[in-house]
């Protein structure tokens, strides 16, 4: 019985995961005349008898003869039954040897009569005619299930194999690890095959069963260690819902028939004792001999499980006092065999002796209960809480929905499951298995008048992020806050929970009118809100007013960050406050253990946006985009549309900045696709930012304009739509570049008004900038300077970079040339090591036209002046005459006489070769 035909084989025949292994193999049976041997090793399942098939296969198609025999269990007792197999197809060749050999052999394998053949003479039979074949067409003998295979069929084995040398046979044969064979391997080499890598584990289960959940996915991983028979056999016994929820799947995964097969006999020859013991080992899973001994009555673990240790089932470490199964496998097979009554015998010793870990006691007692039973109820729930508190969203709502089970009340049962459902929602990661709890949850108690928090919360995320819309969850949560019979106890998790959710929904909607339940409800809170929620809310809705009475309390938030939803929380209300870099050390461990499997998908996805605008943000652009790309993926992969769109954005304002501005759009406009029929404005807000930006770049001022007004009009800042204070600047330079003087001023004294300088010194640059852009000439340079001395250039590199463009366009307009060629050197070098292609450009230009590159002639046609200079820099970079004309203050009708100039003096007749002709300038330019 092979234990693996071809489990990891993907539909193009390659082997998951086994590369490696394969090149291996292949290279040392390499060569027309090879004469080797080689014995693969590993555990049940690891794949032997697929690298045995591929190896074969190639042999064949390189016109090599395979001989193939397979060890057979029930066959092991008849002599040479095993060289039956391999020795048949050959038969018309025996006659090849001499009669005493010949006939040796024939009575070996059962096709001839005479007295039992010595064992040497029937070797060297054996082995004269595989060499004697091997002289017409090169050989490969393939041995499976090596241990199965009949005493004198090994020893034949044995001897030709280690005589192959300067012959044309290749021999490979495979054997468990653990198993004990009649096969003499000395002088062999083995190679061991070893478990599937994560990354291989992954790709056979998404190959294998692409139906399965990203959580279940992770359970099998994590449950089959790499073994590939166990990863595609193990999800074969889960029934539909298992497959989708994690909740439904049991603490212990049922095997398989065939897994079963593989497994169950090795256990069912033990004593009743050992297999009572080891039962009870499986479901402790620490493998702590004194819990286990423990639950067992004191019974000596080393004594009873001494034939499951000689029959390598588990080991033992006296050191330690730990066991551990050999095979990850053989755990399940012992639960699989155990009746339901042994394994709740086994589940009540562990929860007597658990007393001191509530959580653990609180999982056997759930177990080993059949009936409702609230004080067990009770327990699991607080092992949920326990959980929760320390990332495990998975375990806190497999413990809520066993608490449901055993709820005696109809209410409680729908309560728990609802608080099941949220956490799915809100960190979990498990959408449809959220939502088929939900269903359980109104299911169970349908007689109520008024839906849970919890469920309305569950509800309202679930709506955005499937085909519902931000108004109708925004009203169904609004109203199950106002209906509900908390009392606006700051106590009260449900309640705190659900304005969280609220907060979120706001946000979405870009509607200021939808903030107004929040703030109600947070002033009848009592005693008062709790610090985050408060922080979160003046942070988050309206930053450029609110944000800075939350300052102080944010910064000790900030100090001692705790559990994954505290670290995604206070990192949500640093983002306007510029405070990410406080919290990038927190997000990355989030991140780090999202990608292990042990944080919350959501969290994960929350962690990585925060990474990725602080990335932005410090000009670590390369590692914003990889972060966002990931982040999609994760949004894909485990069903969160509603999270892609700010990894679109980040990806949208990089692509912008760099000039590319046909991706920067498809990506705005997939943020508008998703968030438009949705009715989430906010959401829509980021687009715009991003095509603001990207216009901006490109020399579109009156698009940029456009852009940044659908979003912010120009008095007041736009309240409660945090991105108004963002994309600010932008705005105003939209607007000053458009020839749209006095709309500049007026947003720029709106920004005066509002509190966004106090929030943070990159903001308060922003605001002088805008004041210096939109101020006369004398005031503008010291507003410009005080500006760039409020922040670290390193620390905001494209912020920075920005303001010193506009200073040193100012500078240069003024003839304060050293001065502004400082300013421009340092924003050009900024902007090419960022690779913003187009603000470098517009820098580069900058710098021309103050007279660097003003002694540089081409063809014998006459210097540049500065002016034609930067006209011709700009007109290579693809604006238009207009465009130029607004960026210099000049008439496109004058920019189109500059060019009609420009081309004899640089010798071509056409905008097209602009490039090109300045390029070749650049090789002449002296400074």
């Amino acid at each position: 019985m092979h234990d693996l035909d071809h489990p990891f084989r993907t539909a193009s025949t390659r082997l998951i995961g086994r590369d490696k292994d394969l090149e291996f193999i292949r290279s040392h049976f390499s060569g027309s005349v090879h004469g080797a041997a080689l014995l693969l090793s590993g555990e049940a399942g690891i794949g032997k008898t697929a690298l045995l098939d591929a190896v074969a296969a190639q042999a064949r198609s390189e016109g090599t003869r395979v001989l193939r025999s397979s060890g057979v269990q029930f066959e092991a007792d008849v002599s040479y039954a095993g060289l039956n197999q391999l020795l048949v197809p050959l038969f018309e060749s025996f006659d090849l040897l001499d009669p005493s050999h010949r006939d040796a052999l024939k009575v070996a394998v059962g096709i001839g009569s005479g007295p039992p053949p010595n064992r040497l003479l029937t070797s060297t039979a054996a082995l004269l005619l595989l060499r004697r074949i091997a002289q017409d067409t090169p050989l490969l003998i393939v041995v499976d299930d090596l241990p199965w295979l009949d005493r004198p069929t090994t020893s034949v084995l044995g001897f030709v194999a280690r005589r192959l040398v300067g012959s044309r046979i290749g021999f490979l044969a495979a054997s468990r690890v653990t198993s004990d064979s009649f096969f003499e391997s000395s002088g062999l080499l083995e190679h061991r095959l070893q478990s599937l890598d994560e990354a291989s584990s992954a790709e056979l289960l998404a190959e294998a069963h692409p139906d399965l959940s990203h959580a279940i996915r992770r359970r099998i991983a994590a449950e089959a260690h790499g073994n590939p028979l166990a990863l595609v056999e193990l999800p074969t016994a889960l029934d539909r819902e298992q497959r989708t929820a994690p909740t439904a799947v049991p603490s212990v995964l049922p095997l398989s028939e065939r897994l079963q097969a593989l497994f169950a006999a090795r256990v069912a020859d033990l004593p009743e004792a050992s297999r009572e013991l080891l039962l009870i080992a499986a479901l402790e899973g620490t493998g702590d001999l004194a819990v286990i001994e423990a639950a067992a009555g004191r019974r000596a673990a080393v004594d009873l499980l001494e034939s499951a240790e000689r029959d390598r089932l588990v080991a033992i470490s006296a050191g330690s006092r730990r066991l551990s199964f050999r095979h990850p496998l053989i755990g399940f097979a012992v639960v699989a065999q155990a009746s339901a009554a042994d394994r709740r015998r086994a589940h009540q010793g562990l929860a007597a002796v658990l007393t001191d870990q509530p959580e653990r006691r609180a999982h056997h007692l759930g177990e080993a209960t059949t009936g409702p039973d609230e004080t067990v109820a009770e327990l699991l729930e607080q092992a949920a809480r326990l959980r929760l508190g320390r990332g495990d969203a998975l375990g806190a709502m497999a413990a809520l929905t066993r608490a449901a089970g055993l709820s005696p009340s109809s209410a409680d049962e729908s309560r728990r499951l609802a608080e099941a459902a949220y956490i799915g929602t809100d960190a979990g990661g498990g959408m449809a298995d959220a939502s088929s709890l939900l269903v359980g949850a109104r299911r169970a108690d349908p007689a109520t008048r008024e839906e849970s928090l919890h469920a309305a919360a569950a509800s309202a995320l679930l709506l955005i992020n499937e085909e519902g819309d931000v108004n109708t969850a925004h009203r169904l949560l609004v109203g199950a806050i106002e209906a509900g019979g908390h009392g606006y106890d700051a106590s009260d998790d449900a309640l705190v929970e659900a304005l969280f959710t609220l907060i979120t929904l706001c946000w979405y909607s870009g509607d200021p009118e939808k903030w107004a339940p929040l703030f109600r409800a947070l002033d009848r809170m009592t005693p008062a809100p709790p610090d985050l929620l408060w922080v979160c809310a003046q942070t988050f809705a309206d930053p450029a007013r609110t944000g800075y009475r939350a300052l102080e309390l944010l910064d000790t938030l900030l100090d001692d960050i705790g559990d994954a939803t505290q670290v995604v929380r206070v990192s949500t209300c640093a983002v306007y406050p510029d405070r990410l870099a406080d919290v990038r050390e927190a997000s990355l461990r989030l991140v780090e253990q999202g990608r292990a499997g042990t944080a919350p998908v959501r969290r994960h996805l929350s962690a990585l946006i925060h990474l990725c605008l602080d990335d932005y943000y410090k000009g670590r652009w390369d590692e914003a985009v990889k972060l966002a790309g990931e982040g999609l993926s994760l949004c894909e992969d485990y069903g969160y549309p509603f999270f892609a769109c700010k990894f679109q954005f980040v990806q949208a304002l990089v692509a912008g900045a760099r000039g590319d501005v046909v991706t920067s759009d498809a990506l705005s406009e997939e943020i508008v696709g998703w968030a438009v029929p949705r009715g989430a404005h906010g959401a829509r807000a980021l687009a715009f930012h991003a095509r603001c930006l990207a216009a901006l770049g490109s020399g579109d001022f009156d698009g940029a304009f456009r852009h940044a007004t659908a979003i912010n009009p120009l008095t007041p800042l736009a309240p409660y739509l945090p991105h108004a204070m963002t994309g600010a600047l932008d705005l105003v330079e939209a607007a000053v570049r458009s020839g749209r003087s006095a709309d500049a001023a007026t947003h720029t004294a709106a920004l005066r008004e509002s509190a966004m300088a106090r929030l943070s010194p990159r903001l308060h640059m922003h605001v002088l900038a805008c004041e210096a852009l939109t101020t006369s000439d004398g005031d503008a340079l010291g507003l410009f300077e005080q500006a760039l001395s409020l922040l670290d250039p390193d620390d905001w590199p494209f912020d920075v970079a920005r303001v010193r463009l506009f200073y040193g366009e100012r500078l240069r307009r003024r003839r304060v040339t050293r001065k502004a060629r400082e300013q421009l050197v340092q924003a050009a070098q900024t902007f090419e090591k960022l690779g913003a292609a187009p603000w470098a450009a517009r820098a580069t230009a900058e710098l021309h036209a103050s007279g660097r590159a003003t002694s540089a002639t081409v063809q014998g046609k006459g210097a540049l002046t500065a002016q034609e200079f930067e006209i011709a820099t700009l007109a290579a970079t693809g604006l238009t005459n207009k465009q130029i004309g607004e960026r210099l203050f000049l008439s496109h009708r004058t920019i189109g006489t500059h060019l009609y100039q420009i081309y004899p003096k640089l010798g071509i007749n056409s905008r097209a070769a602009l490039r090109d002709a300045l390029a070749a300038l650049e090789l002449e330019d002296v400074d």
